[in-house]
């Protein structure tokens, strides 16, 4: 279900939702990763990824 939830609010045209944010984690010109409390938030280039700290669960991810 937080496959389907990402890929629609990216507007991903890919089937590998979770290969796609570990690129996007993985890039070069990610702006910046903050921890805040008990998430990750990876601000890449129109997006932004909240991963949960402990599980590195991939909670969500918005359009900026």
């Amino acid at each position: 279900m937080g496959v389907v939830r990402i890929k629609r609010n990216l507007g991903l045209d890919t089937d590998d939702v979770v290969a796609w944010c570990k690129q996007a984690v993985d890039r070069t010109d990610n702006k910046s990763i903050i921890k805040k409390g008990k998430n990750w938030y990876v601000h890449g280039d129109g997006y932004v990824l909240t991963i949960n700290v402990n599980s590195n669960t991939i909670i969500t991810a918005h359009k900026v």
